[in-house]
């Protein structure tokens, strides 16, 4: 897990490596152990390093071929490594165990398609002499960042916004249609950002810029992967889904320093730990959060798990006090701002403490198995096919009686849906996932136009036959998981220099899953397909056990002990020019009052990107 960055042709005042040198420098965080830059002519690239895989200097980046014309810099892993690494020997000749020379061989036998061969998560550039052009890959699911922009026939790109800034190749504007986005979506959707013209390349996509600009290409599409027309009987999927499952987690446990796993009791965790103990030779560290405060604590639930492991088990003992009085720290972290993220900062800071630098994760379960509410309530809704039938203006008068009987952001929603021309499942996936309603967000912006759909980046998707649950885990991987859990997970692991890694977002589970029917799928009782296939490993306590997460009173700290750090970051957004500030202070008081419409987590979003603007210096 590293940092990289780049820039290639692009017309300077300074020269390039003095700008990577600046870039990188924004990035150390995320690599403390190593730092380097190549520079040729129109082009420099740079690296920062966290050593994982040969933490010895013949590791160090970047990375070149025996004969030099090959550069490589890359933030990631390749779980894969040893077994290309045996396939590309006959041909290549190795001279360290790292991952990073391991891409290098495999691009000269496979040149651009070397990446299909990669089972990983990853970014990586490759600068090739020979053809003069550079190639910049990201990872099929979107574990690993990468940002860039492009200027004519340049284009700069990092691991972080935060170093693209740094470069001061640009000026940087918050983007109107990004901010928007933001508050529909407490996120803004690949490839757009919250910063205008800045872009985030696309999973399962690379970038191929040479001296005529720059090309972007598609490898591998979420949204492609369809039901099998040949349904397999589930004894037989949950085969699959075992051995697929198990040889992920044993790929991600190689590592050459010390790792450890993310154990919060709940189903996705516990059967990470118990798989890992099951391929170690060692004890398994595991790491657990609790608090002080029984409504918050799960740590009866993870203690079961470590007992029945025998890991070596740390439980981190807060209590609500310290989180809160963490999350300004995390605020600061934030290199993109999200509505979510204080969790995975506190996690991984502990964590790290304890001299881990890497550690797996259940995150993708949910979006995977199908443990949200959002699938059954979908599945529900395409049941009900014939409800669109209804005249839209009875369907209308249903709605505003909702919205009578349940005033608050639920009835809203039920109410928004019910009143659209189309009762179809990509509008109401979109409203489940919908923070600000258009409404509302009409009232904050100057010169708003609904028309003008600021909306998920995605062509329109209506699930194949029988296939409502799949649909429901593209969205949710392709939007929510992808641009909130992930970037997340990157940003908040990497301001403390810890690598995670996630098991269930391999491209292999993602693809096999995606496959099944919803027969095979349906959650009758929570991850029923996941917990079949994996019933010897977890307990029926943690299967039965309520789903917790982190509830803190958001709402009492932003009206008390966050009161002034709110107001201080929603006076920094109200400086935006498109902004209008009166109204955006009206919601906040009606938050303060206890509307039922106005809840901390529609206000919290706007506190969090006033302070990413106020610490960045952005429409200040």
């Amino acid at each position: 897990m590293c940092g990289i960055t780049g820039v290639i042709n692009i017309v300077s005042k300074e020269p390039l490596n003095v700008i990577v040198q600046r870039m990188n420098l924004a990035i150390a965080h995320r690599g403390p152990d190593a730092d380097g830059i190549f520079f040729e002519n129109n082009i420099a690239l740079g690296h920062r390093r966290l050593s994982i895989i040969d933490t010895s200097d013949a590791g160090n980046q970047p990375f070149y071929s025996s004969d030099q014309n090959i550069v490589v810099v890359f933030n990631g892993e390749i779980y894969n490594y040893l077994e290309l690494k045996q396939e590309l020997a006959q041909e290549y000749q190795f001279k360290t165990s790292s991952d990073t020379e391991v891409i290098i061989a495999a691009y000269l036998k496979w040149g651009e398609k070397c990446v299909e061969h990669f089972i990983g998560m990853f970014a990586i550039a490759i600068f090739d002499k020979i053809e003069n052009k550079t190639i910049i890959f990201r990872d099929r699911l979107g574990i690993k960042p990468i940002y860039f922009f492009h200027k004519e026939n340049g284009i700069a790109f990092a691991s972080e916004i935060r170093s693209l800034m740094a470069s001061k190749l640009f000026e940087p504007k918050i983007s109107k249609k990004g901010f928007i986005q933001y508050l529909k979506y407490q996120t803004v959707h690949t490839p757009n950002t919250i910063l205008d013209g800045v872009q985030m390349l696309k999973p399962g996509h690379f970038i191929v810029a040479n001296n005529d600009g720059i090309a972007i290409q598609k490898y591998w599409s979420l949204e492609e992967q369809c039901l099998d027309s040949t349904q397999m009987e589930r004894e037989e999927v949950k085969r699959n889904v075992r051995e697929i499952l198990e040889s992920a987690v044993e790929m991600r446990m190689r590592s050459d320093v010390p790792f450890g796993a993310f154990l919060s009791g709940g189903i996705d965790s516990s059967i990470i730990v118990g798989l890992m103990a099951k391929k170690s030779a060692h004890q398994v560290k595991t790491f657990s959060i609790t608090f002080n405060e029984e409504e918050y604590d799960e740590g009866k639930y993870s203690r079961l798990i470590a007992e029945k492991y025998n890991t070596d088990h740390t439980e981190i003992k807060l209590s609500a006090g310290d989180f809160l009085n963490l999350v300004p720290d995390a605020i600061n972290a934030m290199d993109h701002p999200s509505g979510d993220g204080p969790n995975t900062y506190v996690v991984s800071k502990v964590t790290k403490e304890k001299g881990v630098k890497m550690t797996l994760s259940g995150l993708g379960g949910d979006e995977l198995f199908a443990g949200y509410d959002v699938f059954k309530r979908l599945h529900a809704l395409d049941q009900k096919k014939w409800l669109a039938s209804t005249p839209k203006a009875i369907r209308g008068a249903v709605g505003s009686a909702v919205m009578w009987m349940k005033p608050n952001v639920a009835g809203e929603k039920i109410s928004e849906l019910l009143k659209s021309s189309e009762l179809k499942l990509d509008p109401a996936y979109k409203l489940s996932r919908q923070v600000w309603m258009d409404k509302s967000i009409g009232k904050m912006i100057k010169k708003f136009d609904a028309k003008n759909q600021y909306d998920f980046p995605f062509e329109e998707l209506e699930p194949e036959e029988n296939g409502v649950i799949s649909y429901v885990s593209k969205r949710e991987m392709s939007s929510y998981m992808m641009d909130v859990l992930l970037r997340d997970s990157d940003q908040m692991s990497m301001a403390h220099a810890l690598e995670i890694r996630v098991p269930f977002i391999d491209h292999r589970l993602v693809e096999f899953i995606l496959k099944q029917n919803d027969a095979v799928k349906f959650p009758h009782s929570p991850k029923e397909l996941l917990v079949d296939a994996c019933s010897d490993v977890i307990p029926r306590e943690i299967v039965d056990r309520k789903k917790m997460g982190f509830t803190f009173p958001w709402a009492i700290w932003m009206k008390n002990e966050l009161k002034p750090y709110a107001e201080e970051g929603l006076d920094a957004l109200c400086k935006l020019d498109f902004i209008n500030g009166d109204q955006v202070k009206v919601y906040w008081q009606e938050f303060l009052n206890g509307s039922q419409m106005i809840t901390w987590s529609r206000m919290w979003p706007l506190v969090v990107l006033g302070h990413w603007m106020k610490k960045n210096g952005i429409g200040q």
